[in-house]
């Protein structure tokens, strides 16, 4: 990922950052690291002075300027009631919001009669599964979308696009409801799928976890997220969350009902007539689902060939891979890792375009690599 450390920033200060978790901390390292005066606040004193250590700004001092912009980033539960302490503390500042339930935080802002011309609501599309300061990384929101939500004034807006663009991020405009709605299908019911699937490990034989492969490895990654925050982002997402988690489990009960009818079956002919159509609908739709992520260039996923090499674990060898990949002059447009356990190998998927499949795997073998069949 490019380092944007030491690109200028036409953001001013002072910037006061409320809530020194992974996506305040991120944006005071990436402000306060070119030279943008950042003032941190947290409730949490450990959490503060964290993110004052690591070099993401500041604590408040009696003769600090007048704050330009306030930055909120605190829990969805809390955002509104921290957003209009902030406006009546500093009322020369424009004041966002991070948090990834927008309609909610509008709703009781607007329900506490304030001027909110000085309010813009805005996301940043942009996390780990890793939470707190320590987490934090400064091109966080690099190549992201920044959502900004509230028709505030043309200014407060600029200010808030402007954060954006000084943090990487390309800033897109979108409604309240839209936005959550947008979040239940894309962010929030992930999390839920990825615990419940996660969960069911809990209890699982070790040697059924020894098995463990990359799949279940993708779909739970996420399931290491924060309990406390991920209840306060469901409970403010209610509805959206609800209403595609009730499809969701519609589609859920039609495969559980063809499987049964499949586990009743009493010969191939009767499976192959009926029980598994929808089996097979559900994952051809899946198919039709995943290639209408954007990829890393934007719009729909392209299709790419990946060849699979054997790494040995070992210090320098990944690294080793990736210089013999970039010598042979061949785009790397993914990688993903695969360890077996108690085995010395790994496995890298290298994803490129199909035209330079054949090369690569030519080249790569020439230098000695392995390539699984």
């Amino acid at each position: 990922m490019t380092q944007r450390s030491g690109a200028p920033v036409a953001t001013r200060g002072p910037v006061r950052i409320v809530g020194t978790g992974l996506l305040g901390t991120s944006i005071g390292l990436s402000l306060a690291t070119r030279g943008v005066d950042v003032v941190l606040h947290d409730a949490s004193r450990t959490a503060l002075a964290l993110a004052r250590d690591l070099g993401a700004g500041r604590t408040p001092a009696p003769d600090d300027a007048p704050v330009r912009l306030v930055v909120v980033a605190v829990p969805p539960d809390i955002t509104a009631d921290v957003v209009l302490g902030e406006l009546a503390a500093h009322p020369e500042a424009v004041v966002t919001d991070v948090a990834s339930v927008k309609a909610y935080v509008l709703e009781e802002l607007q329900a506490a009669g304030v001027d909110l011309t000085r309010y813009v609501g805005s996301h940043p599309m942009a996390g780990r599964e890793l939470s707190g300061p320590v987490a934090a990384v400064p091109d966080l929101f690099v190549g992201r979308p920044w959502v900004l939500t509230e028709p505030a004034h043309a200014d407060a807006v600029l200010a808030v696009r402007t954060l954006a663009t000084d943090l990487g991020a390309v800033p897109v405009t979108m409604g309240a409801d839209a936005h959550d709605a947008a979040m239940a299908l894309v962010s929030h019911v992930p999390q839920v799928a990825a615990s419940l699937v996660a969960g069911r490990l809990t209890d699982a034989p070790e040697a059924a976890l020894a098995l463990a492969g990359q799949g279940v490895r993708d779909v739970t990654r996420i399931a290491a997220s924060e309990p406390r925050l991920w209840t306060s982002i469901l409970a403010a997402n209610a509805g959206p969350v609800r209403d595609v988690l009730v499809d969701l489990r519609a589609d859920l009960d039609a495969v559980i009902g063809a499987l049964e009818l499949a586990d009743r079956a009493t010969g191939p002919e009767t499976v192959a007539r009926g029980s598994l159509v929808a089996v097979h609908r559900t994952i051809a739709h899946g198919n039709a689902g995943v290639v209408r992520i954007p990829g890393k260039h934007g719009g729909a996923q392209r299709e790419y060939r990946v060849l699979t090499v054997l790494v040995p674990d070992a210090p320098g060898e990944l690294a080793r891979l990736l210089t013999d990949v970039g010598d042979v002059g061949v785009n790397l447009e993914d990688l993903r890792m695969e360890h077996s356990p108690r085995h010395p190998m790994g496995m890298a998927a290298i994803s490129v375009v199909p035209d330079r499949a054949e090369h690569l795997e030519r080249e790569l073998a020439a230098r000695g690599w392995r390539l699984a069949s």
